[in-house]
């Protein structure tokens, strides 16, 4: 298997796993942003999930910005808004998929 090919399928997955749990409590609760948030830091090992993944996040953003200038990514930005919208699980290796896509293609 090719890496371009892992990363497509770790994407899949990355949308996949958290959409598992997440589809159903937006049909339980509806979209309440409010406790959404509650739930998250209700538990301390829930806080503890909840802020490594938003540094992750914060952190794979920066990256993006940074390394899709200088290795000359175009698009960079749907990694962005799959991280904002799904998460670090579908950005970073949409990202990844990228880069080495475009690695391949500039060789």
């Amino acid at each position: 298997m090719r890496l371009t090919q892992l990363y497509l399928a770790l994407c899949f997955i990355g949308v996949a796993a958290p959409l598992s749990q997440f589809i159903p409590w937006v049909m339980e609760h509806g979209i309440n942003i409010g406790l959404l948030i509650t739930e998250l830091f209700s538990t301390r090992i829930g806080a503890f999930f909840g802020l490594d993944v938003i540094v992750s996040a914060v952190v794979l953003i920066v990256f993006i910005l940074h390394d899709s200038k200088k290795s000359a990514i175009s698009n960079a930005w749907l990694a962005i808004l799959a991280t904002l919208s799904i998460g670090v699980s579908l950005g970073l290796p949409l990202y990844l998929y990228m880069r080495e896509r475009n690695n391949l293609t500039n060789k």
